[in-house]
């Protein structure tokens, strides 16, 4: 099994989750996160006054599943979540030793 953990811009979420539960996932976590990358944040005017925004808002979606969904789901985030400017975000893959089903006591695939 495997973790994939997505980083992406905020209005592309539902396009994403779309593609995600017609792909068969049935289950995922949303965190409302901020970060930066490469684009280093950016200047704002406010009233007059121009400040920095260092952390831009940012959506992260951790799901896990069995080694063989691995390259259809991350083409499917990749796909829709997909602006061409800097900034769309990035994708993590790790490996899961374990899950557990904590209601029912069903482990690894069973469990996901």
């Amino acid at each position: 099994m495997k973790k994939i953990e997505a980083v992406i811009k905020p209005f592309k979420l539902e396009d994403v989750k779309e593609a995600l539960v017609e792909a068969g996932i049935s289950g995922m976590t949303v965190s409302e996160v901020k970060g930066y990358g490469r684009q280093q944040g950016h200047t704002e005017l406010y009233r007059g006054a121009e400040y920095v925004v260092d952390f831009l808002p940012k959506i992260k979606i951790d799901l896990v599943v069995n080694d063989d969904q691995v390259d259809e789901i991350i083409k499917l985030i990749t796909d829709n979540a997909k602006t061409g400017k800097i900034g769309d975000g990035k994708i993590f893959v790790t490996n899961v030793e374990k899950a557990v089903r904590i209601r029912t006591g069903e482990t690894d695939s069973e469990a996901v």
